[in-house]
């Protein structure tokens, strides 16, 4: 009988010393993980603030493609109303080809854009 307990003794110390080490192992694997999503959590934020930033760049330079073609699309329009009704000033027969000819010269030249805030009223 004595030897039964011994034995069972030696096998209880055995399973002991196995769970002390399981709790170990469970424990350093545990803080390997957390120290694994910490690190994959920083590249995360890293990368989306770049790909944030990046978007914002690239939609303020695309406003600003837009907002030259719209300045560029504006004054062809202005240019080409200008002509149309110089045409029909000329054709109704109100004022004489050459004197058209002579305010063209005067005109500012194609592309220029009027400042905005001089055609602005204050009021008070």
């Amino acid at each position: 009988m004595d030897a039964l307990k011994k034995g069972f003794s030696i096998a209880k110390e055995g399973v002991v010393a196995a769970a002390e080490k399981t709790k170990a192992g469970v424990e350093e694997a545990a803080a390997k993980t957390k120290e694994g999503v910490m690190y994959v959590g920083t590249k995360t934020k890293e990368g989306v603030v770049s790909s944030v930033n990046t978007v914002a760049q690239k939609t303020a330079e695309q406003a600003n493609v837009v907002g030259e073609a719209a300045v560029s699309s504006a004054n062809q329009v202005s240019q080409k109303t200008v002509e149309g009704v110089e045409n029909v000033v000329v054709s109704a027969g109100l004022v004489n080809p050459d004197e058209a000819a002579d305010q063209k010269d005067l005109s500012p030249p194609e592309g220029a854009a009027e400042p905005a805030g001089d055609a602005v009223e204050q009021g008070n």
